[in-house]
């Protein structure tokens, strides 16, 4: 397995074509979609046809980046995913993701892949700026943008065609610079 990004405990390598039933088992459990969808799962039909072949073709279009599965180091399990996409309208500029199976929170996994992808897209990848989005209802994913050395900058609204419980509260965007990053890890 070859892989893109390795932490202590993990590793971030390219999907395959063999990770539907991974990524439909992530999915499926409600828990995990909850602030995605309001909890419905993603039909087995649709990532195989669209979601894994648009994140296939994504390490090609602009490579570095992309959607990078998460496979625990001590058992081999796959935990979820990470994700660092370009931004193609701000250059310089790449959104952080993750997902991760409800077995794998809180137990620091989403901090130390969102770190490695960040500090890879600071070294590496020549970033200036990495956001993450989130509702602002999910303090989970809001404290790992924290942990990871991301910083409010505002909430939001859309106007999304189905609204979740928690959406009235709306949406809110964390960001890094390349400048604030270098002196946190120099504190470090």
């Amino acid at each position: 397995m070859a892989s893109y990004l390795e932490t202590s405990r993990l590793i971030l390598r390219r999907f395959t074509a063999d990770d539907v039933d991974a990524l439909y088992d992530l999915d499926a459990d409600p828990a995990v979609t909850r602030f995605i969808n309001g909890g419905r799962p993603t039909p087995r039909a649709e990532i195989r046809d669209e979601l894994l072949p648009r994140f296939l073709a994504q390490y090609d279009e602009v490579p570095g980046f992309g959607r990078w599965a998460a496979i625990e180091k001590a058992t081999g399990a796959f935990l979820g995913w990470f994700a660092l996409t370009a931004e193609p309208d701000e250059p310089g500029t790449a959104e952080l993701g993750y997902r991760l199976r409800r077995e794998a929170w809180g137990r620091g996994y989403a901090t130390e892949g969102s770190r490695a992808l960040v500090d890879n897209g600071f070294t590496e990848l020549g970033m200036r700026r990495v956001t993450a989005n989130t509702m602002t209802v999910n303090t989970g994913s809001r404290r790992v943008m924290e942990k990871t050395g991301l910083r409010f900058l505002r909430t939001f609204f859309l106007d999304w065609p189905d609204q979740i419980e928690g959406g009235e509260h709306g949406d809110v965007e964390y960001e890094l610079r390349h400048e604030q990053w270098a002196q946190d890890r120099a504190a470090r």
